[in-house]
Formats: C-alpha cells, sequence, structure tokens
C-alpha cells in the first residue's frame, strides 16, 4: 500500500491565525514521512487557500505558503483533488488561460488528498464550517463532525447541553445579539450582576485562546469586558468567577473515546488569558496534576462523558475549573481542535499517557479514516429509489 496524502491545513482568519501556523509546524515535524506524503494547505486572512509548492519546516517557512499558488477544494462528492482557484474566477491564482494550465500542472499529485488535518483554530476552522465543506466532499478529515464542532465552539450551547446531560457548570447567563442591543453593555452587566453576582467573567461565545475574555469585579468592569467580548462575537457568556485550578484532560476516540491522565496549568497571571498561554514564560504545565487519584478518576470519567454530551469524535481537550475550596470540579468548556504546538497541553497529556505525539497523530488519522468509512456506508437513497 503507498503512502497516505494527508493534508495538512492551517491559518484561517480568526484571532488565532498565528497559533494555528505554530501548531501546523509541530505537526508537520512529527508526521511520519514513511507513511505520509504531506500536502501543505494554508489559509490566508482573507480565507483564500493556497498550496505549498516546497517542503517547509518552520512557521516562519509554513507562513510563507500563504503567497504560493491559490487552490480550492471542490464542494463536490468524490472530488479530492484541490484545483488552482482560478479555475472558477478565484481571486487567490495566478491567472486563468494558459496560466491556469501551468498551475495545474504544477499541483500534480500532490492536489490529490487521502484525509485532510484541519488545525485552524476558531472561527472558519473549528466551528463546522470547515467541517461542512469537507463532509460535501467526502474527504475524511480529522477531529469531530459539523455539530460537535459548532457545539464545542460555542460556549452558551455547551453550557446549555452540559447542563442538561447532568454534568456541573460554574452559573452562567448568556446574551445573544437581540438582547445586547436592547440592554447594552451597562444593562447586561447589570442583570448579569444580579444573576450571577461578582466577580465575574465575560467571554465571547464563539472564540478561542482566551481572546476577548475579562475578569471584572465592578458593573463597570463587567460592562467593559461585555464590550470587549462584542468585538468578536456578537453573543457574550458571562460566568461566575470561582478561585479554581486549571486541570485539563485530553479525549481521544470515536464510540469509545478514552481519556488521558490529568494536568494543571498554573499561571501567575490574574488568569490563564493569551500572554499567559503563549507568551508568558512562568506559566506551568504540571502533569499529572497534584491531586488525589479518586479527584483525577472523576475528572476522567466527567472529561469522556462531556465529550459524548456533545457528540464528539477524533479528540478534544477537557477543561476543568477545580474549586481550590470545595474541590468542586466544573467543565469549563471543549476544545474540538486544540493546540499542537510543542508546549499544548494536548499532546503533552498523551505523551506523559504513553502515546507519544507521532503514533497520537497517527491514531487521529486512523479515527478520520474509520469514521469516514463508517458514513460513506450510510444509505443515501430513499428505499425503492436507485
Amino acid at each position: 500500500m503507498g503512502k497516505l496524502r494527508v493534508g495538512l491545513l492551517f491559518g484561517g482568519r480568526s484571532v488565532e491565525h498565528d497559533v494555528s501556523i505554530v501548531s501546523a509546524t509541530s505537526i508537520l515535524n512529527a508526521l511520519d514521512r514513511s507513511r505520509y506524503d504531506v500536502s501543505l494547505i494554508g489559509v490566508d486572512p482573507g480565507g483564500r487557500w493556497h498550496l505549498a509548492e516546497r517542503s517547509a519546516k518552520t512557521a516562519q517557512e509554513l507562513a510563507t505558503v500563504l503567497h504560493e499558488t491559490g487552490v480550492f477544494l471542490p464542494a463536490v462528492p468524490g472530488e479530492t483533488r484541490l484545483r488552482p482557484s482560478g479555475d472558477e474566477g478565484g481571486s487567490g491564482g495566478r491567472g486563468a488561460g494558459g496560466e491556469n494550465a501551468v498551475a495545474r500542472s504544477a499541483l500534480g499529485a500532490v492536489a490529490r488528498l487521502d484525509v485532510v488535518f484541519p488545525i485552524i483554530h476558531g472561527r472558519g476552522g473549528e466551528d463546522g464550517a470547515l467541517q461542512g465543506l469537507l463532509e460535501l466532499a467526502e474527504v475524511p478529515y480529522v477531529g469531530s463532525g459539523v455539530l460537535s464542532s459548532a457545539l464545542q465552539m460555542d460556549k452558551i450551547f455547551a453550557k446549555r447541553l452540559l447542563a442538561g446531560a447532568g454534568l456541573p457548570v460554574t452559573p452562567w447567563v448568556g446574551f445573544d445579539a437581540g438582547s445586547l442591543a436592547r440592554l447594552g453593555p451597562r444593562g447586561a452587566a447589570e442583570r448579569a450582576e444580579a444573576e450571577l453576582g461578582l466577580p465575574a467573567f465575560a467571554k465571547p461565545a464563539n472564540s478561542g485562546s482566551s481572546v476577548g475574555i475579562s475578569k471584572a469585579g465592578t458593573v463597570a468592569e463587567l460592562a467593559s469586558a461585555i464590550a470587549l467580548a462584542q468585538r468578536y462575537d456578537r453573543k457574550v457568556l458571562v460566568e461566575t468567577a470561582i478561585d479554581a485550578r486549571e486541570i485539563e484532560v485530553a479525549v481521544l476516540g470515536n464510540d469509545e473515546p478514552e481519556a488521558s491522565i490529568c494536568g494543571e496549568i498554573r499561571s501567575h497571571r490574574d488568569f490563564y488569558d493569551y500572554e499567559a498561554k503563549y507568551h508568558d514564560d512562568s506559566t506551568e504545565l504540571i502533569i499529572p496534576a497534584d491531586i488525589e487519584s479518586a479527584e483525577s478518576e472523576q475528572l476522567r470519567a466527567l472529561a469522556i462523558a462531556a465529550f459524548r454530551a456533545l457528540d464528539g469524535e477524533g479528540m478534544a481537550r477537557v477543561d476543568f475549573l477545580f474549586d481550590r475550596n470545595t474541590r468542586q470540579a466544573y467543565v469549563n468548556e471543549l476544545n474540538s481542535l486544540p493546540g499542537f504546538t510543542s508546549v499544548s497541553m494536548y499532546p503533552k497529556l498523551w505523551e506523559a499517557s504513553g502515546l507519544p505525539y507521532p503514533r497520537l497523530l497517527d491514531r487521529l488519522i486512523e479515527l478520520a479514516l474509520e469514521r469516514h468509512d463508517r458514513r460513506s456506508k450510510l444509505e443515501t437513497h430513499a428505499p425503492g429509489h436507485a
């Protein structure tokens, strides 16, 4: 059997564009080249796709892919070959006619994909939109499907479903675009304060890497925090702030998911914000987490239950808030495409659980092919119709 053709898709239009490139760099350097031929597909901040014409190893080199041949994936079942974007009037290619013929020739075999490894964080990458395109093209892909990706991305809907499944979540209130327009940031802050008290966190309902999240101790601060969150999403979630430790569990699998050991993140900032995640060298990743064995088992079971409640497949990182005083665990959120940088918790948790990074990537690709094979056998015609 020949090598699998893996499309490593990175970049994107979200605020996590740069993080995605770093994640893709780590994945690229860990993929077993004896098993895979890797095509690098970069999505620029404008949403256009580009295919690398040469190999790359560093984040700086991957970033240059965003200036190479413009391509697109037709949303047609079985069309698993990338095409020059000029074929349908796209603006990311090198023109039409003879130039496009040259581009098609240059793409060659690398443009055909057996499986896609999307590592585009945030909007347009892990919110179900990209997964929908890959479903239409019937291309196997790593990670959860359309519905689960959207649910894991939307913190308000995730809270509703997790609570409905009987899982512990922190007290919260959500504001949609209509209520925010009627109330304004100040009115929303006053309502949240009346229902939850203070301090509280305000978050964009659909965002990642803690971008747009603020902690507020007064109504005025909460109003400002809500206004900031509105810059990143039309819906805002406000949650009670508790004195908690950040515990994370990695989940892997389809129908029979498994949970890694628990890890803890210790930030010396007020909370685990964007700076703490990517720029603060004092942030500590402690694996295994310093908790009792029974607590660890409880969190691992909760992680699997949360994964199933949101219909997860492939992988997710489940983040918990572990109350320092009561030792109560709360499901904070799930991340369907967690970071894969050299300092990211998801691969580190599996490494510590006995699954090395390269083998973890193998397993994720196996799960993607397994799920695609299962879905491809479903009937698509009504009884009695060809």
